[in-house]
């Protein structure tokens, strides 16, 4: 089962199962599994296809997704970026008739193994949506949403938590005095970091953002870009978005998809450094979208 926002009932592993609430201190319940080192491969991805139905949405992808870094899905609309960006957690999972075939790898583990459960995949892989969908609960019950699932019952516990993940998302300052109010009376970019802070209250090993900040206002863009960048250090980030100088300023690497025809399937045309992607892409084609040519 899996709510809105990607927060799902968190359930773990054996060898990373999180010691009894009892036993833990304020703001150390989530915190038991291992960062790769900074550079080393998060995901990998060798020759993944993926069809709705009878449609090849995506053919061929292969890519490293590099631990504790931002990486940027880039492209046209339609041109499979969200499709993939829900492979790493199985979200398609929940629509009927798709499939997936090729190699996709977890910190080397195969998501798509047999044995996988995808409730402690997507808790190990969050995920936020383009529009805010925080659930018609207080802003603190938002947040101590996935704890409580996981066990943890202690209040003081809980508002260490609740505290630590409203500051990790650039809302603490915002809410501390109203935490009883319903989090649907915030502004959309308030309900979106809140979005953020219940995820990361579960402390996720990986963030998808699927074009977080396509539907808030500026103010609260610039908060999200800057908890990127202070959390990628403890998080490998992966975000959907057609803002080029987003982009550019908040990714440490870009990653460029495109169907070339109408009903065929899309490529990854290419993946490297943002910097060298944008500034000296070796495909035509990702030169010609970058400088608006198309798309």
């Amino acid at each position: 089962m899996t709510d809105a926002a990607g927060a799902t009932p968190p359930v773990a592993t054996e060898a990373g199962a999180a010691a009894p609430a009892a036993e833990r201190g304020p703001g150390e319940a989530h915190r038991h599994h291992v960062h790769a080192a900074v550079g080393e491969t998060k995901v990998h991805v060798q020759g993944l296809n993926f069809w709705y139905g009878d449609f090849n949405a995506l053919t061929d992808i292969t890519v490293d997704i590099k631990s504790r870094a931002v990486t940027a899905f880039i492209g046209p609309s339609g041109c499979g970026k969200s499709t993939f960006l829900r492979c790493m957690n199985r979200m398609n999972d929940l629509i009927p008739g798709t499939r997936v075939e090729g190699t996709m790898l977890l910190d080397g583990a195969d998501i798509y193994g047999p044995g996988v459960d995808p409730v402690d995949l997507r808790r190990r892989v969050g995920m936020i949506f383009q529009q805010p969908n925080p659930f018609p609960q207080s802003i603190y019950d938002n947040v101590a949403y996935g704890p409580r699932l996981q066990g943890l019952k202690r209040k003081a516990d809980l508002d260490a938590i609740v505290e630590e993940s409203l500051r990790r998302a650039n809302l603490w300052k915002e809410v501390k005095d109203i935490l009883g109010r319903g989090g649907l009376t915030l502004s959309g970019g308030q309900q979106q970091r809140l979005c953020i802070a219940r995820v990361l209250a579960v402390q996720p090993e990986v963030l998808l953002m699927d074009e977080p900040c396509s539907a808030i206002d500026p103010t609260s863009v610039q908060k999200i870009e800057d908890l990127m960048a202070e959390i990628k250090d403890e998080v490998t980030i992966v975000i959907v978005t057609h803002n080029m100088q987003q982009a550019a300023r908040v990714s440490d690497f870009t990653a460029f998809f495109l169907q070339e025809v109408a009903g065929e399937p899309a490529v990854l045309v290419e993946y490297g450094r943002t910097s060298e992607i944008f500034t000296s892409p070796s495909d035509k084609r990702t030169e010609d979208y970058i400088t608006g040519r198309f798309g």
